[in-house]
């Protein structure tokens, strides 16, 4: 197993990255991450600091004679996203990533690699860092918590960057320019109970888990019609209780919002004289789930086995509507693109499913590049948790990135990549929260574009990314810096 990152091309990016895959920085626990940075920019005598939303600014001049040039804002984010196997023992508050090269591509043993955006930053850094480049004025601004709910560039300040121009670096089909992308709203839905009394008569305690599923960012993977998780459990335990009675004690699912979940289990009591019906239902089950997603998910594994008895359960009544509800919720792809044909519109993500004794809490993250349209969908969301007697508290709105076809940057960019490659850039928008749209609200004069390296799976313990496109990523950015419409 490869783990020499720094000898790859350009050596530049990979050593700052095979640095930022040994800082640990999930979400909230970016404080080494943000010391790296700043002591980079210091080393390098260049004017930096951290705002109060922690989010870190570094100001690097123009090079003699490119003074005239637009001032260029380089931005990504600091954090990453915490995901692993099941049977992988890892902290992501304490412990290094397992980066390692797999043939073409880098990837992480087990765990998220965390190219989402540590590349990036590495690619910042590496211009900070390089004085031998071309460029004008540039500003590099590393953003706190992206990942949990975009807070850096929520409390990103006005007043504080300067250029005209800014590159966001996060996204992750090499040789495509975005011009524009989603909005989001969170659904937070809580069940709340007084448990009863695990009965223990004649009854056996089963452990229901779903696993095997591929999950991924559950906005740039949503239209691949992956399974949820969550959804394959509830699906399973409405149709189950049609002939036998099944009592719901505790249920883990899903992750973080913004991952389309991969597992999900649950502890379930049932009649011991069902036991086998129950077993040979769940077996059909299992055969019909992975006819439906034949080609999608081929890995698919429904499973139960006997467990230790738990002393409570979740109220009938209760547990009787949240199964109902999580069938009912919408979840997925709502609505395609007529704008732009294969890009997804309206989506919603049902993320979360977790138990603790007195309450079950859900989370939902939804997605629209059309304002109207995620309201509209929170609103049905809302309605089925309502009349399921849930509390659901709809919040963290932020509105989309519209995209502005005569851009100057955008053709900037297009006549580089094609000067370079021979070939223009495709120019699309992405179903997913990008911060140019929060940091657009704040400097509505900033003329915005996002690109990045190949990267596939991000958000998952599959992800990875492609060497030779994090090459030609770099490449272009330091020809679009060289290439930077003047003022």
């Amino acid at each position: 197993m490869d783990k020499n990152l720094s000898a790859l091309k350009p050596q530049q990016v990979w050593k700052h990255f095979a640095q930022i895959v040994n800082i640990p920085r999930p979400s909230h626990h970016e404080e080494k991450i943000r010391k790296y940075v700043m002591d980079v920019a210091r080393s390098l005598g260049l004017e930096c600091r951290e705002d109060e939303a922690h989010n870190v600014y570094v100001r690097k001049p123009a090079t003699e004679g490119m003074e005239d040039r637009k001032g260029i804002v380089l931005q990504a984010h600091l954090d990453m996203v915490p995901q692993k196997n099941n049977d992988k023992k890892f902290d992501f508050e304490k412990d290094p990533i397992e980066a390692y090269v797999d043939g073409e591509w880098v990837t992480a043993d087990g765990t998220t690699l965390g190219a989402d955006n540590g590349i990036g930053a590495a690619a910042i850094l590496a211009v900070l860092e390089d004085d031998t480049l071309r460029h004008g004025p540039i500003e590099a601004l590393f953003t706190a918590t992206e990942e949990t709910g975009m807070d850096g560039a929520f409390g990103l300040k006005e007043g504080l960057l300067r250029g005209d121009i800014l590159l966001n670096l996060d996204s992750e089909t090499e040789g495509e320019l975005y011009v524009g992308c989603a909005g989001g709203l969170d659904a937070n839905i809580t069940f709340e109970y007084t448990p009863e009394a695990a009965p223990t008569r004649n009854r056996t305690a089963v452990k229901l888990t779903v696993k095997g599923l591929k999950g991924g960012h559950s906005g740039i993977q949503i239209g691949t019609q992956r399974a949820n998780a969550n959804r394959l459990l509830f699906r399973f335990l409405n149709r189950v209780s049609a002939s036998c009675e099944v009592l719901l004690a505790s249920v883990d699912g899903g992750g973080l919002r913004n991952a389309i979940p991969r597992e999900a289990e649950a502890v379930v009591l049932v009649k011991t004289v069902d036991y086998e019906t129950f077993v040979k239902g769940l077996k059909a089950y299992e055969e019909t789930v992975k006819a439906e997603f034949a080609g999608i998910e081929d890995s698919i594994s429904i499973e139960a086995k006997e467990c230790e008895f738990p002393k409570e359960i979740i109220a009938r009544e209760v547990a009787r509507n949240l199964t109902k509800a999580v069938v009912g919720c919408p979840d997925g792809v709502q609505r395609m693109s007529v704008a732009m044909p294969g890009l997804v519109q309206t989506s919603t993500n049902l993320a979360r499913v977790v138990s603790d004794g007195r309450t079950v809490k859900l989370q939902c993250l939804l997605r629209s590049s059309v304002n109207t349209e995620k309201e509209a969908l929170g609103e049905a969301l809302a309605a089925v948790f309502e009349l399921a007697g849930a509390e659901v508290e709809l919040s963290g709105s932020y509105d989309g990135w519209n995209p502005n076809m005569e851009s100057p940057i955008l053709k900037a960019m297009t006549e580089s990549y094609k000067a370079l490659y021979g070939t223009e850039p495709a120019v699309t928008a992405i179903h997913a929260g990008l911060e140019c749209g929060i940091i657009g609200s704040k400097y509505p004069k900033l003329d915005m574009i996002s690109f990045g390296p190949t990267i596939c799976y991000p958000h998952s313990p599959d992800e990875k990314v492609e060497i030779a496109s994090v090459g030609k990523f770099y490449e272009f950015l330091v020809h679009t810096l060289e290439n930077s419409p003047k003022k």
